[in-house]
């Protein structure tokens, strides 16, 4: 190979690595955490699940406002006692992202089937608000809102 041809690989092959190499922005950031966070939560996969929230998390449920350490023993005693996500869709994802790049929001629609022990399975729709700061270089969710949506009339 001529001196012409290998100095055009090489740049070829720069210029390959650099592209692949272009930073990911922060929605999309954001938008591949939502996709693990809800395959850990879809899968009753607790032990992933909850590395994805901050320690001082603020979680705002149907049952009322809890705390981290509060959800986690709620969640694992609903899924120890036979209870656990059986189905999870999210649908109209939108991410919001701050000016400075360190903070996000991201809303969606939540279609949840879920087993309770003595009552089935019963499928539901949320509407989901998830805060992530960014924090020593890593994504945390600091804010949950997870609220029932009404039926729709027939």
């Amino acid at each position: 190979m001529g001196l012409r041809s290998t100095a055009l690989a090489l740049l070829g092959a720069t210029l390959a690595t650099s592209a692949s190499a272009a930073p990911v922005s922060t929605a999309e950031q954001i938008r591949k955490l939502e996709a693990r966070v809800n395959a850990a939560y879809a899968a009753n996969d607790l032990a992933t699940y909850f590395t994805f929230y901050a320690d001082d998390l603020r979680a705002l449920y149907p049952e009322g406002p809890t705390t981290l350490p509060a959800y986690k023993a709620e969640w694992t005693a609903f899924i120890q006692g036979g209870g656990g996500i059986v189905s999870f869709k999210d649908t109209d994802m939108q991410i919001q992202v701050s000016p400075a790049g360190d903070s996000a929001v991201a809303s969606y629609l939540a279609t949840v089937a879920t087993r309770t022990p003595g009552k089935g399975v019963v499928t539901s729709q949320f509407s989901e608000t998830d805060v992530w700061f960014k924090r020593s270089g890593h994504w945390k969710i600091v804010e949950i809102h997870y609220s029932e949506n009404p039926a729709s009339p027939k």
